[in-house]
């Protein structure tokens, strides 16, 4: 009965709610129909109706309208109402639309469905620019569900998720609200004032509904759906669809209207499923549902993705404009399941108003001061969509439990629960928490430090740690110390950071860190520790060659303004070279044997690479995200970089007050990358690098520029644009200038999704350029061609890359497996 109380309060609260229109929308058979669209006739002022087929629409004052009540598959219905009270109610009934091939004259040499999407396809542009600018109300809704979820996942218990799990583990994971004003400038400028924000279960919450993810415009040639979908009045549609006329109909105005079912020309392009409905003579969109997999969307989580939109057409402005749209999924993996949709509504529109590029900034999203405080009265009162029965009651139960697990009393239950020791923390790690403080500390013993390398033979280590969260995560402080044990070298090391983040808007960070550690010559780390674990114990290879490093160091970084981050880094070294100090390996193939720690000559066991030395290095590096923009949360600024614009990264280091004064040098580098989408053409990736040394001629080993290598042929990096995958690790490093360059294209299907047989493996083609340059020897190349997304059905990690060096001439090649899972 306490459970029900506030159940009937809300419903209450419902249905005292002022200035609406409401009512349900039924078929012939008195059931609901979801996402009719619900408008003024000749405006752009309406909603769209909710699962069950109710609807809310918001008046400000009594008066004759005329409701347009609208919906795929149904006749469109026009009602003449005279209001003079709010709440005022409409019910409709809508019939079956009779889709009819009758007054089709088909011509036998042509598909009629054909001729009406090349004349789309025509007009496509002209319709694109029809809409210079407009100002909009937008209102978002997005509900996830999820069906048995598991007890625990990759070990971890996964509990009730904040209450949305009923007896059967299934329910709402996550239900969010957004209120906002846009403003559109062609042909990509969006931006949007949120004003009121709602998430059930975070009174403190910001919902992620924002209309930038759901701007799917499908005049443009291609839509951004995880990856470039072509749309089926793209200008080269023709090689991804074919088309069927179903019938034709008349809307409420008399303009025939075009059914036609979309089909891809090969299973895995990235092309749409489903129907588009066209106007005749003006050639416009009046409505689509179309739909898409996970494989072609490279989602691999996702089961299949629909998209409806709605459009209405005003007299007053010539314009056919979007109104409702939805995105219904299922998703599944790891055994985990469930669905969701996410619905929009565009309403209020004002068309071409003179916006100009100096109304946009970088800034894409803004929230109104208070905008997650709105009470449900005001949610009742401008919500467009009225809420189900069970978003209803996910509000109610979240809210309720959300104050009671905010308390105190709560809080400090839970952590006595979860803070017990066990007898297997021993070794598996333990947590002590402060939920109500907001703190935790404990110690890990993580599998990772279970490694072997032939300076320390096997290394064992542990971890302690400390975190105090301030501001709703916005700040904290963070404390961890690591201790590592060579059982060869019977030495023990540790390391100890202080690291502490001022803000969640520059996202700014001091580290002051300290200790003692191994680390590769090229601390980019080009062989991880896992690998060269494998490849020495197993092959014999020992490709890591290490020094050891005693420093105290000093970090800050900050972004000044947007697009722009400084970072700077002062440390105290004494660096020590090391020497192999065992043999142990599982496989000892005749002949074969471990070669030396010095990476300069493979054979000079005992002979260090450089002498020990103390040294204070500097070094400062600015990052520059051109054309950054960013999405503005109260106390939270989340940057999003723009693909239209590469990234460039100017670095200084500085060795000073060596010991040894030969080892004092300076050193500035340039960086540039960019990741450029080419719509169905597929993505490329380039990375080019630069640098020189000043006074570096003598330098220690350590600080030269190292370049990653890889001889092991396996990768477990995304991409090979800052990797030479045939190059042996240390031998072009430099003191010297240099040029380092990568080039990457994947074609995402383009090439093998024409190929008969092929295309049905769903693999992609990547090809690759790679050109390093110093003084000291002839420019090395490397020239790559691989298979990506191998595997079967979602499990699709592996890549396989055949490469050919060049210096002077050909010099080998190599097969490269790559993995992409861990």
């Amino acid at each position: 009965m306490k459970s029900t109380l506030p159940f009937l309060f809300f419903l209450c609260v419902v249905q005292l709610a002022t200035a609406q229109i409401t009512g349900q929308i039924t078929d012939a058979k008195n059931e609901g129909l979801p996402f009719v669209s619900v408008y003024l006739e000749n405006t752009y002022k309406g909603t769209t109706s909710n699962d069950a087929g109710f609807y809310e629409l918001n008046l400000e004052k009594t008066g004759d309208y005329v409701l347009v009540f609208q919906s795929l598959g149904f006749k469109t219905v026009k009602k003449s109402i005279s209001i003079d009270r709010f709440p005022f109610e409409v019910n409709v009934q809508l019939s079956e639309e009779n889709v009819s091939l009758d007054e089709v004259v088909v011509n036998v040499e042509e598909n009629p469905a054909n001729i009406i999407m090349r004349k789309a396809i025509d007009a496509r542009k002209a319709n694109l620019e029809k809409i210079q600018s407009f100002k909009a109300d937008f209102y978002s809704r997005g509900l996830i569900r999820i069906k048995d979820a598991p007890e625990k996942f990759l070990g971890q218990e996964v509990g009730d998720l904040g209450g949305g799990l009923d007896s059967t583990r299934s329910g709402i994971i996550y239900l969010s609200e957004t209120i906002s004003k846009i403003d559109y400038l062609r042909p990509d400028r969006l931006k949007e004032k949120i004003t009121a924000s709602k998430v059930s279960g975070d009174d403190n919450g910001f919902s992620f509904n924002n209309a930038v993810d759901v701007d799917f415009n499908f005049y443009n040639n291609t839509l951004e759906f995880g990856s470039e979908m072509v749309s089926p009045i793209a200008n080269n549609a023709f090689s991804y669809y074919r088309y069927r006329l179903e019938g034709v109909f008349y809307d409420d105005r008399g303009n025939l209207i075009n059914k036609i079912a979309v089909t891809p020309k090969r299973e895995n392009d990235p092309a749409f499923s489903g129907y588009i409905f066209i106007v005749e003579d003006q050639w416009t969109i009046y409505a689509l549902e179309l739909s898409l997999n996970g494989l072609q969307a490279r989602i691999p989580p996702a089961e299949i993705i629909t998209l409806k939109q709605s459009f209405s057409y005003s007299e007053t402005d010539d314009i056919w404009a979007l109104i409702s749209q939805s995105i219904d999924f299922k998703y599944g993996l790891f055994g985990i399941k469930g669905d969701g949709r996410f619905t929009a509504v565009f309403s209020n529109y004002d068309f071409n108003t003179g916006l100009n590029t100096k109304d946009f900034g970088r800034e894409l999203v803004a929230f109104e001061e208070n905008a997650n405080k709105k009470d449900s009265l005001f949610w009742e009162k401008i919500r467009p969509v009225p809420l189900t029965s069970e978003e209803i009651r996910d509000y109610v139960k979240k809210d309720s439990i959300e104050i009671i697990q905010n308390s105190k009393p709560y809080l400090d239950s839970v952590d006595l629960a979860r803070n017990k020791f066990k007898l297997t923390n021993i070794v598996t790690g333990y947590t002590y928490q402060n939920s109500h403080k907001d703190y935790r500390l404990g110690y890990d013993i993580p599998l990772s430090s279970l490694q072997f390398n032939t300076v320390q033979g096997f290394t064992a280590g542990a971890s302690a740690f400390y975190r105090k969260n301030y501001d709703e995560y916005k700040k904290y402080l963070s404390i961890n110390g690591s201790l590592e044990y060579g059982f060869s070298d019977e030495r023990l090391r540790g390391t100890m950071r202080v690291n502490y983040k001022f803000n969640d808007i520059s996202d700014a960070f001091l580290t002051v860190s300290g200790g003692t550690q191994v680390l590769q010559f090229n601390t980019s780390n080009p062989i991880s520790p896992f690998i060269n674990s494998v490849s020495t114990l197993a092959i014999e290879d020992n490709y890591a060659k290490f020094f050891e490093r005693y420093f105290a160091q000093a970090s800050y970084s900050e972004e000044l303004f947007n697009g722009f981050r400084f970072s700077s880094t002062i440390s105290y070294e004494k660096r020590n070279p090391l020497f192999n100090t065992t043999d142990q390996v599982w496989n000892n193939e005749e002949g074969d044997a471990y070669t030396s720690n010095n990476p300069l000559d493979e054979t000079a066991f005992g002979v260090a690479t450089f002498e020990s030395h103390n040294i204070l290095k500097f070094y400062a590096s600015a990052r520059i995200n051109f054309g950054q923009n960013y999405l503005s949360y109260p106390g939270s600024k989340f940057n999003i970089r723009n693909e239209k614009y590469p990234t460039l990264v100017l670095s200084y280091e500085k060795g000073f007050g060596s010991t040894n004064d030969n080892y004092n040098f300076d050193q500035v580098r340039a960086q540039l990358f960019q990741t450029m989408n080419l719509g169905d053409k597929g993505r490329t990736i380039y990375n080019l690098k630069a640098g020189t040394f000043f006074g570096g001629d003598d330098i220690a080993f350590v600080d030269y520029q190292h370049f990653n290598g890889n001889q092991t042929h396996f990768s477990r990096r995304g991409n090979y644009t800052n990797v030479f995958n045939n190059l042996p690790y240390y031998s072009a490093s430099t003191n010297d200038s240099y040029f380092e360059g990568h080039l990457e294209h994947d074609f995402n299907g383009f090439i093998l999704g024409k190929i008969p047989l092929l295309r049905k493996l769903n693999f992609n083609l990547i090809a690759g350029a790679h050109l390093l340059a110093t003084p000291d020897n002839k420019p090395y190349q490397e020239y790559s061609i691989g298979l990506d997304n191998i595997g079967f059905g979602k499990w699709r990690f592996l890549r396989v890359d055949y490469v050919r060096s060049y210096q002077s001439g050909f010099q080998s090649d190599a097969i490269v497996f790559g993995l992409k899972l861990f």
